[in-house]
């Protein structure tokens, strides 16, 4: 049995992805992290930490990334899936090209690699853990915010997770998500900040690291499974 256990993380290179990077790092863990481009990461390549570059979308991707983890780390403990776009628009705005593109990222990111992951892991026969960032939004839309095309996606990731949580509860691979609300991260750095505390019952804006210390513990956590752990203020809690 391995004494030192090995996450892949996405979307690796900035915001919620790169707080996890580091975070796992401190925690003493391999680390293999994936994004388009690491580049502006700052992240350099070590014994403790692999760098894959490449679309999430293309499976051709997925099989690099987790041939990496086990060639470099002899297995694969954990996957975090947390690359993902969002924008809004109108719902009869939202072009053939937006959802191409939502679809590629957010879904097929997940089914190629997570795929992969799991299979992996039956091999391993020791279990595994599958944490995986939604939305608040997916389940409690908030008027005004026009998602609908993103929360497809989003709504997908934390129904299939549900499902493959029961699908190998006896294989000991658990699956949980993560929904944030707003989180103070790139994504949002053109938004008046005034109105984006309007969006939960707290007016308050979540720090990727709040979001990464719930990932950790679902990880972790031995005994929860199709889990959807919302860190947003209390806005899924309804009308405010």
């Amino acid at each position: 049995m391995k004494t030192q256990r090995t996450v892949i993380v996405t979307g690796a290179s900035q915001g919620i992805g790169a707080c996890l990077v580091k975070t796992f790092l401190e925690r003493g863990y391999h680390v293999v992290a994936t994004a388009r481009s690491m580049e502006k990461s700052g992240f350099q390549a070590s014994k403790q930490l692999a760098l894959v570059e490449g679309d999430i979308g293309e499976a051709s991707t997925a099989k690099t990334i987790a041939a990496t983890a086990i060639e470099r780390y002899g297995g694969i403990d954990m996957l975090v899936n947390n690359a993902g776009i969002f924008f809004t628009k109108p719902f009869p705005e939202y072009t053939a090209e937006d959802a191409r593109k939502l679809f590629s990222t957010n879904l097929y990111g997940f089914v190629y690699l997570g795929q992969l992951v799991v299979a992996q892991m039956l091999t391993q026969n020791e279990g595994g853990s599958v944490v995986s960032i939604t939305a608040s939004l997916a389940d409690h839309p908030i008027a005004g915010v026009t998602a609908s095309v993103p929360m497809i996606t989003k709504g997908g990731i934390e129904t299939i997770s549900k499902n493959l949580a029961m699908e190998y509860a006896k294989d000991g691979i658990r699956f949980n998500t993560v929904a944030p609300g707003t989180v103070d991260t790139p994504l949002h750095q053109d938004h008046p900040k005034d109105f984006l505390r309007t969006l939960s019952p707290m007016g308050s804006i979540s720090d990727a690291q709040e979001i990464v210390d719930a990932v950790v513990f679902l990880a972790e956590a031995p005994h929860i499974t199709g889990e959807v752990m919302h860190v947003d203020g209390g806005a899924h809690l309804g009308k405010w």
